[in-house]
């Protein structure tokens, strides 16, 4: 059973409920399905392409390429170097639903060579359990990365701790980053406010020192329900050579885009929803500080930010999930004793 198939007697209530609407959904995303097959194949092939990575700090006897890449840009860096090799865990993690890919940063971007990428956080994980369609879209991704240093604390108290932190705004700049030198890889930015995705592109490339994005689009708010304007889309991104769409559009509209669109676009290999990527690469809105991303409270910088648009999310949606991991805490002590 591949990891995009669902375990009806270990989903939560509200994936049982995704189940039935399997009916309705589930035959328009056959491209997701058909992709299991190769991210399960990355994955084993990933194995033997770490046991010949060099260690994450490098060595003098290294060349640069061969050492692990690093992010200098502004707003973007995080290290990879600051990842060690974690010891021998396992590739799925399950918390409150979601299976994790358990991955390292280095692991996860020579795995991914096709799929799709979703990054799950807490707000994600909250909106799963009320959002039937979302939580449909979200069992046929091929890769689900953690981003969020909340989830990475749950899970340790949970006994089943994660490798490491994606987050979508640190995993793009790495990404990019890892396929500077790869002239297969062109990338297309998809959402942000007008002019937002172009500065993000015009920077991206200046960064890396090569056309790596090679189109951009800002789609007008409520895209989505206009059937012309979501042609236009397509459209756009079809006559750009991109393999590669990052698509910011924010949880679940991204998720829910890529599901319905990605048969539409098959010269398109990866599709990653990467939230406010766009935003941070233009400079249009600032990450919080990495020691603060560490400490799990960047979710209070963004409120901070943002209060009119954020306070609902996190201080009434996102709350209920400490109840939960305390909840799944003590199921797993009495499932042990039993």
């Amino acid at each position: 059973m591949t990891h995009l198939q669902s375990n009806k007697a270990a989903q939560p209530k509200a994936s049982r409920a995704a189940v039935a609407s399997d009916k309705k959904y589930g035959s328009a995303y056959p491209r997701l399905r058909q992709s299991s097959s190769r991210s399960n194949q990355a994955l084993d092939m990933c194995d033997e392409a770490i046991a010949v990575q060099p260690s994450p700090r490098g060595n003098a006897d290294e060349s640069p390429d061969e050492r692990p890449v690093e992010v200098d840009s502004k707003g973007a860096d995080r290290s990879l170097q600051d990842f060690s090799k974690a010891s021998e865990l396992p590739r799925k993690i399950d918390i409150l639903g979601v299976d994790f890919d358990n991955l390292t940063p280095q692991e996860f971007l020579t795995s991914l060579q096709k799929g799709v990428v979703f990054t799950p956080n807490v707000d994600h994980m909250m909106k799963l359990r009320h959002d039937p369609e979302f939580a449909s879209v979200y069992q046929r991704a091929d890769f689900k990365i953690c981003d969020s240093q909340i989830v990475m604390y749950a899970s340790r108290f949970l006994g089943t701790p994660l490798k490491a932190k994606l987050s979508g705004s640190d995993l793009f700049p790495w990404f990019c980053e890892h396929h500077k030198e790869n002239e297969n890889i062109r990338i297309f930015l998809l959402g942000g406010r007008a002019g937002v995705a172009k500065e993000a592109r015009d920077r991206i490339n200046a960064r890396i020192g090569r056309e790596i994005v090679v189109g951009e689009y800002s789609p007008p708010f409520g895209f989505e329900h206009s059937v012309s304007e979501c042609n236009q889309v397509v459209s756009v991104i079809e006559q750009s050579s991109a393999n590669v769409v990052a698509v910011c559009l924010g949880a679940p509209k991204q998720e829910k885009w890529i599901a319905a669109n990605c048969d539409r676009l098959p010269n398109v290999d990866i599709f990653m929803a990467v939230g406010a990527v766009v935003d941070f690469e233009a400079g249009a809105k600032p990450r919080a500080p990495q020691f603060v991303s560490e400490l799990g409270l960047e979710w209070l910088y963004r409120l901070l930010c943002e209060p009119r648009r954020l306070w609902r999310r996190y201080l009434l949606e996102d709350m209920p999930f400490l109840g939960l991991v305390l909840a799944e805490k003590v199921r797993r002590l009495n499932s042990s004793r039993r």
